[in-house]
């Protein structure tokens, strides 16, 4: 291979008296490039970590390879080690503790024979030197980090460098954590002690119906069970109030002015059928006539929101519903949530139960405290069985009409309906189990 001619420019100055100029000798030198090299050719440059070395001379260098040298992975591996009187220094090429640039570059080092003036260019990789601690070995080090954790370390450092302050702070939170555990193995015994004592079949069951009791009584119209007259029990101003009602006036009077062929084609058009039903039996002249009016136009309202899941804030606007009357639905029966940077007010299951509750309590006082259970739960767009039970959890007695002749006859067949009678109805919790199936 052809030698490549590098020159080396170096200064020469003289004494000013003798000569007051200044002489500038350029001298030349050979670069030559060594050719084909073997892993043990590579010159190794070699790096401390914890500073520069001012003086090499005391350290003794010492190289060590892999045994297993057919192995292309493994016959690369070196070790370099440099031992002085006070510390020992350990670097490697491989493993996590190497360094990632000598399989990211290719470096070289060059040697200059000064005698005659070649410098030799060998392979060379690099080797990051680490102090050893004497009497910490490896395998300390990985028992050491296998059972300590961040957060011990930490609290081993403030225990011996904290400050007061710190140390304080160490000392509170290891006594709240000792609290903390013995609270724990006592409600663990107690539990395992109740286990053992009822069963936990047993206890399931009491928790589905602890559960199935909370989450129907949480949605429930206020009530007065100690009430001395029917309609006292779900009061009439806990559902609308005065100045509500009174905001109902204009949308009640345009209830009321629907024709029966208006109504018929509230019907035919899957209208609210509870509401065409008040509509078509309400008074003819008098209060009672605008009061029924003005609640069969909240009911409609009722009802229209609980068929809705994503509720816009244009709702209620096509009706004429009052600004008072759609801030108390919104306020009562949607759940406000988040999507897009955007408030959207949406009916949740809950609120779904909430709405069939005081749609039920509206209808009883819209019907001399006599409410149709079938139409209400199809207006709703709930089961029958749901329908039921959010009567019962209002303690109402379940009446079923006879069968009657006439025009009416399919209407009333099968028309579940709930009452209010004094004093109010307990009923027992039933949980359904699901069966098992067997296996053949």
């Amino acid at each position: 291979m052809a030698a490549t001619r590098l020159k080396v420019v170096y200064q020469q100055k003289k004494n000013t008296e003798e000569n007051p100029t200044t002489t500038v000798m350029a001298a030349s030198c050979s670069f030559v490039c060594c050719g084909e090299e073997n892993e043990s050719d590579k010159a190794a440059i070699v790096r401390f970590s914890n500073g520069c070395v001012s003086n090499a001379d005391p350290l003794e260098f010492s190289t060590y390879k892999h045994t297993d040298e057919k192995n292309p992975r493994k016959k690369s591996r070196r070790i370099l080690v440099a031992e002085s009187d006070r510390l020992s220094y350990v670097g490697q090429n491989f493993g996590a503790e190497s360094m990632k640039c000598n399989t990211l570059c290719k470096y070289y080092v060059g040697v200059l024979n000064k005698q005659t003036m070649q410098m030799e260019v060998h392979n060379a990789v690099l080797f990051n030197l680490q102090p050893v601690i004497p009497g910490e070995t490896a395998a300390a080090k990985a028992q050491d980090t296998s059972t300590t954790t961040y957060r011990d370390k930490v609290d081993m450092l403030i225990e011996a460098f904290g400050t007061n302050k710190q140390k304080r702070a160490l000392v509170s939170r290891r006594l709240n954590q000792v609290g903390s555990n013995a609270l724990h193995n006592a409600v663990a015994k107690a539990a395992t002690s109740v286990i053992d004592k009822k069963g936990l079949e047993a206890l399931q069951q009491e928790v589905a119906e602890t559960e199935s009791q909370g989450t129907v009584a949480s949605h429930l119209p206020p009530c007065n069970p100690n009430a001395d007259k029917r309609e006292d029990v779900y009061p009439f101003d806990e559902l609308l109030s005065p100045m509500e009602l009174a905001a109902l006036e204009v949308p009640g009077s345009k209830m009321a002015a629907l024709t029966p062929e208006e109504l018929q084609k509230m019907k035919d058009e899957g209208g609210s059928l509870s509401v065409v039903r008040h509509l078509e039996t309400m008074p003819t002249v008098g209060e009672a006539r605008e009061r029924t009016s003005r609640c069969a136009f909240y009911l409609s309202m009722l009802l229209k929101m609980a068929r809705q899941k994503n509720v816009p804030h244009k709702f209620g606007q096509d009706e004429g519903c009052p600004r008072i009357i759609k801030n108390k639905l919104f306020k009562t029966f949607t759940v406000e949530t988040f999507n897009n940077g955007r408030v959207q007010n949406i009916v949740s299951t809950s609120m779904r139960v909430k709405l069939a509750a005081y749609s039920l309590a509206l209808v009883l006082h819209m019907g001399h405290m006599t409410a149709d259970l079938s139409l209400l739960h199809r207006d709703l767009r709930i089961t029958e069985a749901k329908m039921i039970e959010v009567a019962k959890s209002m303690g109402l007695s379940m009446i079923k009409p006879a069968r009657t002749k006439g025009s009416d006859a399919v209407l009333s067949d099968d028309h579940r309906q709930a009452t209010v009678v004094l004093p109010l109805v307990k009923y027992d919790q039933f949980v359904e189990r699901r069966k098992r199936r067997k296996m053949h």
